[in-house]
């Protein structure tokens, strides 16, 4: 008998082919290639801080697996890490939140999953301010439903306008997403902003994972001060540099949290009980650490920009938090993509291009400084003899496409 053409019978949901690759973590991928053959990269990509994580977190852990601690937990979470979450949130934002309203997740991106498989379906719409992070429309994607953008600017320190957003509104919005600080552009949205989002009538998803890291006096106002109806996402990957524990959680209205702990149940379980051990570590003996995290950040915040600005880069204003410049390079090709790999394959230094986060950052790289001043320094120096050739000689511009 002949052997079958799979592709007679293999067939895909067509939502695979609208979800989009997430090119932070192609241009990681491709960087690893690189090394597998001998380069060193200088990593600015990727939000991966190259700090240590709190050193109780490391006991915490070491100490459950002693103890063998690596059963299923409550799928909302542990009590005591819900718990320590609600005492954060009153520490950080003076939130009374019961620690009935917190879901323990594997992750933000899986709080993400569930709080979009909970409030949205096929003909649902969800606001997308943009510059955006790149997974945002690609969650509403995976549930069928349509993102839709609005633009800021960054003129306006990629403030949100509320009126541009009210405009988009429709009667198929559901919810409107907003990261503060934000991922890619640093911009902390002010308190005003947050309260006109909130008043608009759909619900309010807040990203807050970059919460802590704020620099110049700039405070973030989570969603939690202002309604109970809206949900905040958060977790451990970026203040307390755990970004391979996956831990992160979601606040959100009590009629949500049965909804969202049978999806839980079904999608996920629980997340894992020695890192959830972790978690607590790092909210109870963690603070110093953040502390430090963030007076380090600020001083190779402005080592990154003073650096990218000698270079050629356009920065309007510099960012007021999270750990990431988002520097508008058209100087040196108008073809994100293609530059990135470029920079990357001639300079081994890994940057992010700015159609990641959609089409208003084209022509734009975005740079992280959450890591060493060597590393900052050496991306520097190899840059810039490849940045004076492409600016000085078009014949030396990136393949449209490339990568």
């Amino acid at each position: 008998m002949p052997a079958s053409d799979p592709s007679a019978s293999l067939r895909f949901a067509a939502r695979t082919d609208v979800i989009e690759p997430f090119l932070a973590m192609e241009v990681l991928e491709r960087a690893a290639e690189l090394e597998r053959q001998g380069a060193r990269i200088a990593h600015l990509e990727v939000g991966e801080p190259e700090f240590a994580p709190p050193p109780a977190v490391e006991r915490a852990v070491t100490r459950a697996l002693s103890l063998d601690d690596t059963s299923y937990t409550d799928s909302r979470g542990l009590w005591a890490l819900r718990e320590a979450i609600a005492a954060d949130l009153r520490a950080r934002f003076g939130c009374q939140v019961s620690p009935e309203r917190v879901l323990v997740t594997q992750g933000t991106s899986a709080a993400m999953t569930l709080v979009f498989a909970c409030l949205v379906g096929p003909g649902d719409e969800v606001l997308i301010p943009t510059p955006h992070y790149p997974c945002y429309p690609n969650f509403v994607r995976f549930c069928d439903a349509t993102p839709v953008f609005v633009p800021t600017e960054a003129r306006s320190g990629w403030h949100i306008d509320p009126d541009r957003v009210r405009a988009a509104i429709t009667p198929r919005t559901r919810a409107i997403v907003v990261g503060s600080p934000a991922n890619p552009t640093g911009a902390i949205q002010p308190r005003e902003v947050m309260e006109a989002l909130a008043a608009l009538g759909p619900t309010l998803v807040s990203d807050e994972i970059y919460d802590g890291l704020s620099y110049g006096g700039a405070r973030t106002t989570s969603v939690l001060e202002l309604s109970d109806e809206g949900f905040a996402i958060d977790g451990f990957s970026k203040r307390y540099a755990m970004t391979g524990f996956r831990l992160g959680w979601v606040v959100a209205p009590t009629l949500a949290m049965r909804r969202l702990q049978i999806l839980q149940q079904n999608l996920f379980i629980s997340a894992s009980s020695f890192v959830q051990r972790a978690g607590i570590a790092a909210l109870t003996e963690g603070q110093g650490m953040v502390r430090n995290m963030r007076a380090a950040c600020e001083e190779r915040l402005s080592m990154l920009v003073g650096g990218l600005r000698r270079l050629g880069f356009g920065i309007d204003r510099d960012p007021e938090g999270a750990f990431y410049v988002l520097a508008d390079a058209r100087a040196f090709g108008s073809d994100s993509r293609a530059l990135a790999f470029e920079l990357l394959e001639r300079a081994h230094v890994g940057v992010t291009p700015g159609i990641d986060f959609g089409e208003a950052a084209e022509g734009l790289l975005r740079f992280c400084y959450a890591v060493s001043k060597d590393t900052i320094d050496t991306a520097l120096a190899r840059l810039e003899p490849v940045l004076a050739q492409l600016a000085g000689d078009p014949s030396q511009a990136p393949e449209k496409g490339r990568g």
